[in-house]
């Protein structure tokens, strides 16, 4: 978004689209208390809200409903913001929104100026990034707004809120402001190199550093976890045909979500579903069983199946029970174990599930039992249940999860990577301050990086470009 746009007054609907009991119309931008007088006939106090008739160009009623005036700078914003609260229906709420844009518009014959030149329509995420622009919001708490949004499951809506709230910058700002002493005492020590006083001995620096250390290791733990909360993981069930992949996504969804017969081949594309465990979303993907296609559907859903495969966080191998030891189907097995994603196997990532236990216990002959004692492998049975909950513990134990959700704050990758980019730092900087005066200079620079990084997170040193990508997300009228 260019400057200058930043500064022109903008207006939306801040509600979904859609009907609805209520809906409201947003505006912020400088000296709206004309605007809100032109819609609703009258002055608002500020922040109280008023039953109006909101009122058309000839005087005529579009609405009747409240309307709520925050002068500037106590407001959402830091501008002027006016909020129009309607009936929810989309008619009314688009000429509420044009009589916004004509009420601007207007010129007042008596003074002979323009009010509220150039409003226009907000842009997606836009109230917010004004927000930001006007230190009512780091950056951090303005990605949380969106993540409290869309918000999956009731856990990630407690830890944005707290992200939301603050939590997640305090972190950060406390473990700036120790990097900052850090990098007052070794300036002090470069600025006058002729006292004989050594500032980092005396102020224990070495001391100082470990500890920022052990304290930013402690918020990237977190910040992984608020990150698992925020994105989940991607999880897909592969194996042959008939070996219970559908079966086990409507056990794990808990509704019919899959079509299961005994006809191989009935899953001819991905079937996808979001689960939660403990408040983690999982986002599970049923695929076609995977074998030499007999036509064409099958052969493009086996190569959709792949697809998913190498995109998946992790792989639940499907494997029959009941059909173990018959040298054609153990053959394909490894055949399909073979051609699994290598950094996922070599991640731990792939976990062998071995279904049908309760047909494995009928009195027919003897089978070979499940080696569900390995750390990758679980019996289960997803007719019955039975494992399921054994099976959803390794599913979060895979997706790295440690944390009680109450003490999480929601994260992002890009917090994750500019929390690891400043270990990295500190990391070097506390090699350079064991070589003692002679690397003051490569400390001072490492502890400087490091500080940047964290900057990065609340927004403290950001380009135009994270701005945009950031904002651009966000839904229109927030």
């Amino acid at each position: 978004m260019q400057l200058a746009r930043r500064e022109d007054p903008i207006v939306a609907i801040a509600t979904a689209s859609g009907r609805g009991a209520v809906g409201i119309v947003r505006v912020s931008g400088h000296s709206l208390a004309a605007l809100a007088e032109a819609i609703c006939g009258r002055s608002l106090a500020p922040r109280h809200a008023t039953n109006v008739a909101f009122r058309a160009a000839d005087g005529s009623t579009i609405d009747r409903g409240l309307a709520i005036f925050f002068p500037a700078p106590h407001s959402y914003t830091g501008e002027d913001v006016l909020e129009l609260q309607a009936h929810g229906g989309a008619v009314v709420l688009q000429l509420l929104l044009a009589r916004c844009l004509e009420a601007a518009a207007e010129r007042d014959d008596a003074a002979g100026e323009e009010r509220l030149a150039g409003l226009r329509i907000a842009a997606p995420g836009e109230f917010t990034e004004r927000a930001f622009l006007n230190d009512k919001l780091d950056l951090a708490q303005a990605e949380a707004v969106a993540d409290l949004i869309d918000a999956s499951t009731e856990a990630a809506a407690r830890s944005a809120a707290r992200s939301l709230e603050g939590a997640f910058s305090s972190e950060i700002a406390g473990l700036a402001e120790a990097i900052v002493a850090l990098r007052m005492l070794v300036e002090a020590t470069l600025d006058f190199p002729e006292e004989e006083i050594d500032f980092l001995t005396a102020a224990d620096a070495n001391g100082r550093l470990a500890r920022v250390g052990a304290a930013l290791d402690a918020v990237l733990a977190r910040a992984r976890q608020g990150a698992l909360l925020r994105d989940g993981m991607r999880v897909v069930l592969a194996g042959q045909p008939n070996v219970g992949k559908s079966s086990l996504l409507n056990a794990l969804a808990g509704a019919e979500l899959a079509i299961v017969t005994a006809t191989p081949g009935t899953t001819r594309d991905k079937v996808a579903q979001t689960i939660q465990i403990e408040g983690v979303p999982v986002h599970v993907v049923d695929t076609a069983g995977l074998r030499d296609a007999l036509d064409e559907v099958e052969r493009i859903g086996v190569a959709r199946s792949w697809g998913e495969i190498e995109a998946a966080d992790a792989i639940l191998f499907l494997h029959d029970l009941t059909r173990l030891g018959d040298d054609d189907h153990d053959a394909r097995d490894r055949a399909i174990a073979a051609r699994l994603p290598p950094r996922l196997a070599a991640e731990g990532r792939v976990l062998d599930v071995f279904n049908k236990v309760d047909l494995q216990r009928l009195p027919t002959e003897p089978r070979p039992a499940a080696p569900a004692t390995a750390d990758n492998a679980v019996a289960i049975s997803a007719l019955t249940g039975e494992g399921l909950e054994t099976l959803r513990r390794r599913l979060l134990a895979l997706a790295g999860w440690q944390a009680a959700p109450e003490g999480v704050f929601i994260a992002r990758a890009r917090h994750v990577h500019a929390l690891q980019r400043a270990r990295t730092h500190l990391e070097r900087a506390v090699a350079h301050a064991a070589l003692g005066n002679r690397a003051l200079e490569l400390l001072a620079e490492e502890l400087r990086l490091a500080h940047d990084a964290l900057g990065e997170i609340t927004g403290a040193f950001s380009s135009d470009d994270l701005l945009g990508a950031i904002f651009s997300r966000f839904c229109i009228g927030k």
